[in-house]
């Protein structure tokens, strides 16, 4: 019978070997957690986030928030040991490097994408919220600035600021009814919001600046709802019109989309 018990012995031996050779190996992931956030109806830097030139703006009060995550450089090198306590905290997420980061780019190659994206972003917002209230770009110009953030993902707050900014909920009133709203959400031109990462990582940093609603592309409710810290109130959207819908039913108390339970 002792026979067994040898061999497991002897082949564990390789095993715990190869365990604490991967503790100082680094692995291909990156480690993301909960970023800062703007009010994009504010400024930033000293500078308003939304300027607009060729038509009467609004004097707002509320805040639409923009989320962010923070993730580990693209060559940051994350071990066994990063990727363990990460992996069981709610405000950390293990993710797959190249899931972040293109394969093969350079720091400065990422920034300069990242910086692309949020260009296209900002004009993609401009374009979707001048077509939603019939604007002409031709006459309204609209200039949208953040600095050190990058990315897509800020479109449909950015969108919803300047709805708000120039027509508010269409009576007179703000858009945000005076609530700290937060979201994230690409948008294309046509007023179409799509998916990010790190939804989960962002409501929590919604929650900390002190958001009590957060607006989420609707086929992320269930990873949004997962880890929703208390208070925080989920509304899924798929478009522009839609979120400003939901927007304006909240304020006048009629029924407002929820994420499935």
């Amino acid at each position: 019978m002792p026979a067994p018990t040898r061999t497991l012995a002897v082949c564990a031996a390789p095993v715990v070997a190869l365990l604490a050779l991967a503790a100082f190996v680094p692995l291909p992931f990156t480690i993301a957690q909960p970023g800062s956030t703007v009010n994009v109806l504010g400024s930033d830097q000293g500078k308003p986030v939304i300027s607009i030139s060729g038509a009467a703006g609004r004097s707002t009060s509320g805040q639409l928030r923009m989320t962010t995550i923070v993730a580990t450089g693209p060559h940051t090198e994350v071990g066994l040991g990063d990727v363990v306590s990460s992996w069981f905290r709610t405000d950390r997420a293990v993710m797959p490097h190249d899931a972040v980061y293109p394969s093969g780019q350079s720091d400065k190659e990422v920034e300069e994408h990242n910086v692309a994206e949020m260009k296209k972003s900002q004009d993609s917002a401009s374009q979707a919220a001048l077509r939603l209230l019939r604007r002409s770009p031709g006459e309204v110009k609209v200039d949208l600035r953040l600095a050190d953030i990058g990315g897509p993902s800020a479109g449909l707050l950015f969108a919803l600021g300047v709805v708000d900014k120039l027509d508010g909920d269409g009576r007179g009133g703000d858009l945000t009814g005076g609530r700290t709203i937060a979201g994230t959400g690409t948008i294309d031109p046509d007023g179409k919001v799509g998916a990010v990462g790190g939804v989960a990582l962002k409501t929590q940093a919604a929650a900390r600046d002190g958001a009590t609603i957060f607006l989420v592309p609707k086929d992320e409710c269930s990873e949004a709802s997962s880890e929703l810290p208390k208070g925080l109130r989920l509304i899924p959207v798929t478009s522009l019109p839609d979120a400003v819908d939901s927007l304006k039913a909240l304020k006048s108390g009629d029924n407002v989309p929820s994420c499935p339970a």
